[in-house]
């Protein structure tokens, strides 16, 4: 039985699958433009150093965060772990972090059992970010033997979409140094982050911390994998742990090429300032459809307020399916593989889960509310 090759302008490399999902920038799909690229990537082996085109991207990324080494890993998770498990040494010990962080709620509680550490979930005040005065209130310094005393903070970069800003991540990380306590930034959508116009550098946000963690199969679009940075000598200590949990890979070269015009094609060409101003077009979209928002859009995240609008949730979705439109809940994740005429689509089906909501509380009064009004927020 032989595979089917669809043609070349029928398939699902030149017509991304991602386009209608609004569920998560994870949707994102390689390019034809990646494809190509697989011709002339090194068969060497990973695992032995020997991948000439992974050591090559390893070494670019190095140079635009401006960090001695980076490493290409399976996964966010992993890249997230492996930056814990190697700058923390000897237990006891706790991880400080935000209360929403993907490390503390969607890593399996890998920090406890790949690190032996306790973590402590910190709330922002400001319900958007970890300022230096909530990391005060929960840091433990005491040598008291009833306490593990905080050896690494984790902060992430976005969070929800929000942009941690650079001067607080600054004011957090002089303290953090001050009591020689390391630093390890999630910044799985820092790219994102880093192409709102006026934006700090790549490079400005890695100098302040110790090691960070970035996706490349998020935003940009490459089918696998995260690269982490830091020092030399935590680099090699992360690589050794990396081939204890199962991550080292032989012909890694087929999925780094890819990253590497993910890099280039997507981050450097501007490609994701046009998921965040997709953001920008939803967020207007919704608003003029009466609803509300729960946290600021500063990047390609919209984080809409179903129950305040009245829109049960099972609604939500199923009126996104019967129109073609993939949503997840109450976030709408914008990615640079969505298109005008995805958020025209997207508009649309706010405007008809609204006006169904709208009609069926305002039966009993015999009132009306018309298709055009949500378009002009007239409402």
């Amino acid at each position: 039985m032989s595979l089917s090759t669809a043609p070349p302008t029928k398939n699902e490399w030149h017509h991304p699958p991602a386009e209608f999902d609004f569920r998560s920038d994870t949707f994102t799909s390689p390019t034809p433009a990646m494809l190509a690229a697989l011709p002339n990537v090194s068969l060497g082996d990973d695992v032995y150093g020997e991948s000439t085109t992974s050591n090559a991207l390893a070494a670019r990324l190095a140079e635009m965060f401006n960090k001695p080494a980076a490493l290409f890993v399976l996964s966010g998770t992993m890249g997230n772990q492996l930056c814990v498990r190697s700058l923390l040494e000897q237990p006891p010990y706790s991880v400080l972090c935000d209360s929403r962080c993907h490390i503390y709620l969607d890593e399996a509680g890998g920090a406890s059992v790949l690190s032996q550490a306790t973590l402590t979930p910190a709330i922002p005040s400001n319900g958007l970010y970890l300022t230096l005065e909530d990391i005060k209130k929960n840091v433990i310094l005491s040598e008291d033997i009833h306490f593990a005393p905080t050896r690494l903070i984790t902060l992430e970069n976005t969070i929800n979409g929000v942009i941690h800003p650079l001067s607080e991540i600054r004011r957090i990380c002089a303290f953090a140094r001050g009591h020689g306590i390391k630093v390890h930034l999630d910044g799985a959508r820092l790219w994102n982050a880093c192409s709102v116009p006026g934006a700090p550098t790549l490079a400005e946000y890695a100098a302040e911390v110790d090691s960070l963690s970035v996706c490349i199969s998020k935003s940009l679009g490459a089918p696998v994998g995260s690269y982490i940075l830091g020092t030399k000598d935590m680099i090699a200590k992360a690589n050794h742990f990396k081939k204890m949990l199962g991550g080292g890979i032989r012909q890694a070269g087929i999925l780094t090429a890819m990253a590497d015009i993910a890099v280039t094609d997507v981050f450097l060409k501007g490609r994701l300032a046009e998921a965040n101003a997709y953001a920008k077009e939803v967020e207007k979209a919704w608003k003029r459809c009466g609803g509300k928002t729960t946290l600021p859009v500063d990047t390609n995240a919209v984080w809409v307020d179903l129950e305040a609008r009245g829109i049960p949730e099972d609604l939500w979705s199923q009126v996104g399916t019967e129109m073609g439109v993939t949503l997840g809940g109450n976030r709408i994740m914008l990615h640079y593989q969505n298109s005008p005429e995805s958020i025209k689509r997207l508009e649309e089906v706010m405007i008809e889960v609204c006006h169904r909501v709208d009609s069926a509380g305002k039966a009993a009064s015999g009132k009306s509310v018309g298709r055009k009004a949500y378009l002009r927020g007239q409402l």
